[in-house]
């Protein structure tokens, strides 16, 4: 959808300003470097993650924990696929099904009305979103990642380009 809409702005203007395996490879380095951005302080400060997580009241409090330790170390391992292009179909199954995830629980709490911290780049920031630009915001990444997952040419940058 994503290769669509830029394909459809650079040929309306007559250029050919990237090749598809050009335009994978943006998108590709985009979306890892928000995953590696985003896993950063959720690795230095679990506990506080933990925290955001119980604030979206979704979870059992003996998931929590578990969560809090293993999700940001998932965003890092994807994102790193994404970035050194080490599978990077396999880092990008990883980060939307995070993604989705992501999509219902901000839906869910969308319907409920809860306002809740998202954690996703820094906790109870001073740069505050709404939910539905979260919503917004996960779902244009989602598309991101289904883009480098249906690529089926040949990729640029990678280390191993998987199946």
């Amino acid at each position: 959808m994503l290769r669509i809409i830029f394909l459809g702005i650079t040929k309306s203007l007559g250029k050919r300003a990237f090749s598809d395996s050009l335009l994978e490879l943006i998108v590709r380095l985009t979306l890892g470097v928000v995953f590696l951005f985003a896993c950063y302080h959720k690795i230095t400060d679990p506990a506080r993650f933990a925290k955001v997580i119980y604030g979206y009241g979704l979870f059992p409090a003996s998931a929590i924990n578990l969560i809090a330790i293993i999700m940001p170390f998932v965003e890092l391992y994807a994102g790193l696929a994404l970035v050194l292009g080490i599978y990077p179909r396999a880092g990008a199954v990883a980060v939307n099904t995070m993604l989705l995830a992501f999509i219902i629980s901000i839906t869910i709490n969308l319907i409920r009305g809860h306002e809740f911290d998202c954690g996703c780049f820094s906790f109870g920031g001073s740069v505050h979103i709404s939910n539905m630009q979260l919503l917004v915001r996960d779902v244009i990444l989602f598309l991101m990642g289904l883009d480098v997952l249906l690529f089926n040419q040949g990729r640029m940058w990678c280390i191993r380009q998987g199946r």
